[in-house]
């Protein structure tokens, strides 16, 4: 699988990945150990159901990993994690100042973003099921849990115009531009709204 170089030098990532596995003849290259080793590292454990590294920066580092949506028998809706450890720690940043209550608060009174960020679900929501395998499809029937991958949008989540996380919904805007992904890359890009140390 090609991957985005990001360059994060620049402050805020400009290149985007417009998901290479939606193309018909996409083949998706298997990691390396060494990959899976570093992931490990920037998650502080070994990755359950890591499946690629869709976003890279400029040193070929992981930024955005891919997971499966099927793990131990059990539906895993969060597709992608974000593990670069410097976007973690500007994201937690602007977490820790209160940007999430605040990006809320214009969600709630603009329907405009609230009807794109049901967009950006329903995207999502089919991005997600192409990387099902019909076994995975076949097992989540079975047992009565698709609802818990269709009904769900980016992050896992159940309420389409509630953000939750910042790093989940930055994460696949890294990989397939939304619209609270485009607001906090505003943020990073401005700077003046992180909380420091």
């Amino acid at each position: 699988m090609r991957r985005t170089l990001l360059p994060l030098d620049t402050g805020v990532n400009r290149l985007r990945c417009y998901h290479l596995a939606m193309q018909p003849d996409h083949q998706e290259t298997p990691l390396t150990g060494d990959q899976r080793a570093r992931v490990a590292v920037l998650l502080g454990r070994e990755p359950r159901g890591l499946r690629a590294i869709p976003v890279v920066d400029e040193h070929d580092d992981p930024l955005v990993i891919r997971v499966a949506s099927v793990i131990d028998d059990k539906p895993f809706p969060t597709l992608y994690w974000l593990v670069g450890a410097e976007l973690c720690l500007r994201i937690d940043r602007l977490e820790a100042a209160g940007w999430i209550a605040r990006l809320q608060g214009r969600v709630d009174a603009s329907t405009a973003l609230q009807m794109a960020m049901n967009d950006d679900h329903a995207r999502h929501r089919e991005e997600r099921s192409r990387f099902l395998s019909d076994a995975e499809r076949q097992l989540l029937s079975e047992k009565g849990m698709r609802a818990a991958l269709d009904e769900r949008g980016i992050g896992g989540i159940s309420e389409p115009t509630r953000i939750r996380c910042l790093h989940t919904w930055y994460a696949t805007h890294l990989v397939t531009p939304n619209t609270i992904g485009q607001l906090v890359e505003e943020l990073l890009a401005e700077g003046e709204y992180l909380a420091t140390d």
